[in-house]
């Protein structure tokens, strides 16, 4: 079984110029990681001499300082250094989602042309680090899968038509449960669906380290000098936040950033993190990751949807069994904000979610 692995590479380059030496982008968050050129080079397989090689032709190119080198304080990027690195972790956390679900794509397209067996099991799924850890696992394990991250709405639907045989859904636990079920009724009303636990988690706040603005409710997020990042339009993460502000009659034009959208959680971690925003709204994870602070505004549940017709197959029953193992429960519980004591719970929705199941 073949396996499609996509990674974004970029530089700048004045018209006509040459481009950045290659591996100074990586050079450059890796001081940002280790705080030391000796311990960036090392990580990177790079001599420290070929390393200093780079990081002086990248300062030629823009007739600037990356790096400041002081005996007993180790390597600190410049200005311009650190918003070259924070660019490419803003990359990464955009295109992550979208060059896995298209490395699946892919794979299953040479599958076809060397005569191999199709996927054992179709999934569209909400992006999310449960699901993420979940996949990884289930390519260990020697399962061929056509995976396709995108919003819970495009998952839904693509359940709906037939193109995915599990979707991956959130739905908030508490008051904004009815608005999420009514929203996602339209795809799953009247299909014999049962529901696969794997996680509850966190949404909240992401602000930068200390609060300095000190944001603790969505009503701080129209203060008149708040900048906010949302997440996409169709996101269940931003169904969310439309539905709190709307419980609590906040104006959503009276927010400064509201309608610009990241892709995904990791991306608006990055975008606060990197000083572009005061704000975000998502999971804990990326928060941590970034060493942002988070403050917690609600928790959802998020599950698998699977036909009835594929919940005997081989292929299920090898995510159950992964769902169902104290390791690997283990190593999503170490996720912040995330709690997989339901892990591969089966429930049919009609009992679950007896409003969704219902007609629309």
């Amino acid at each position: 079984m073949k396996q499609v692995s996509i990674r974004p590479v970029w530089t700048i380059q004045d018209a006509g110029g040459p481009p950045l030496p290659a591996r100074l982008i990586e050079l450059l968050v890796q001081v940002a990681e280790t705080g030391s050129l000796l311990l960036a080079a090392r990580s990177l397989g790079l001599s420290y001499r070929r390393a200093w090689d780079l990081v002086r032709q990248g300062e030629q190119q823009f007739d600037a300082q990356l790096l400041v080198m002081e005996r007993g304080r180790g390597s600190t990027l410049t200005d311009l250094g650190q918003r070259i690195v924070w660019a490419d972790k803003r990359i990464h956390a955009r295109l992550k989602p979208a060059l896995e679900s298209l490395s699946s794509e892919l794979a299953e397209e040479l599958r076809g042309a060397l005569s191999e067996s199709p996927s054992a099991l179709r999934i569209h799924a909400s992006h999310g680090f449960a699901i993420e850890r979940l996949i990884e696992r289930l390519h260990a394990d020697g399962l061929k899968l056509a995976v396709n991250y995108a919003s819970s709405s495009a998952a839904a639907a693509a359940l709906r038509e037939g193109d995915c045989d599990v979707a991956g859904l959130h739905i908030p636990i508490g008051p904004m449960e009815d608005m999420a079920l009514a929203h996602y009724r339209p795809w799953l009303s009247g299909m014999a669906l049962s529901l696969v636990d794997i996680a509850t988690r966190r949404q909240g706040l992401m602000v930068r380290p200390g609060n300095p603005k000190e944001l603790f409710s969505l009503a701080d997020l129209a203060r008149p000098s708040v900048r906010f990042i949302n997440r996409q339009v169709g996101s269940g993460t931003r169904l969310l936040l439309e539905g709190l502000l709307k419980a609590q009659d906040i104006a959503t034009t009276r927010i400064a950033g509201f309608e610009q959208g990241e892709y995904t959680h990791a991306a608006v971690a990055a975008y606060v993190a990197s000083g572009m925003a005061d704000v975000g709204f998502g999971l804990e994870p990326p928060a941590r990751q970034f060493k942002l602070d988070f403050v917690p505004i609600a928790t959802e549940r998020y599950f698998l949807l699977c036909r009835d017709d594929v919940m005997d197959s081989a292929a299920l029953q090898t995510v159950l069994a992964a769902l169902r193992e104290p390791a690997f429960r283990a190593r999503l519980a170490d996720l912040p904000g995330y709690d997989p004591s339901a892990a591969g719970t089966v429930t049919p929705l009609a009992q679950a979610y007896p409003a969704i199941a219902q007609e629309a």
